[in-house]
């Protein structure tokens, strides 16, 4: 295997991955007991996998905000959506908790804030580490986990789950508060 293949996964292998980490997480969340799960899904797909791999969990789908990729443009796919739901979980669609205002100030201007430098330090651990931590900060600000519980929280890249977090969340606000527990998975950078 190449040393690309090694960084970034032999072409083809994603599925196989996710369905490791997924049950490496589940695994996990069976020992130490944890109830709910958030996982990143642009598309749905991710989330799709997760409610049905996480059956009688809280399982929070978090979505790109409408707008990420395009005005007006939800990536979520309506039948992935539905699949979700169906399933019992929650989708979570809103402005990336290291985005939003930031980012805008950036494009702007072309200089960066605070919510984009932070995101960049985290991506020191890999995109999915961010993603990770952000998307659980989300999920507690809009009230579907508590930050009062451990979660397992589900992050990647482009289209792809790679990491997995057992974390205590904080809302975004007391982002110092947020208490990373255990890398369960994470790839090799």
């Amino acid at each position: 295997m190449s040393q690309v293949e090694k960084r970034h996964g032999a072409k083809g292998s994603e599925e196989a991955n996710l369905n490791t980490i997924l049950s490496a997480a589940k695994k996990r969340a069976e020992q130490l007991g944890i109830k709910s799960v958030v996982v990143a899904s642009t598309s749905g797909d991710t989330g799709v996998k997760a409610v049905k791999m996480f059956t009688g969990y809280n399982v929070v789908v978090v979505t790109h905000s409408t707008g990420f990729s395009g005005q007006d443009v939800q990536e979520l796919i309506p039948e992935n959506r539905e699949r979700i739901l169906k399933a019992g979980g929650k989708i979570l669609t809103t402005t990336h908790a290291f985005g939003g205002l930031g980012r805008a100030v950036r494009r702007k201007f072309n200089t960066y804030q605070t919510d984009e430098i932070v995101a960049n330090t985290l991506r020191v651990f890999g995109q999915g580490t961010k993603v990770a931590i952000e998307i659980a900060m989300m999920a507690a600000d809009s009230g579907l986990i508590s930050t009062k519980e451990d979660v397992i929280s589900i992050g990647g890249s482009g289209s792809r789950a790679d990491t997995a977090l057992v974390l205590q969340s904080a809302n975004v606000q007391d982002f110092f508060e947020v208490k990373v527990l255990e890398i369960i998975c994470k790839p090799w950078l």
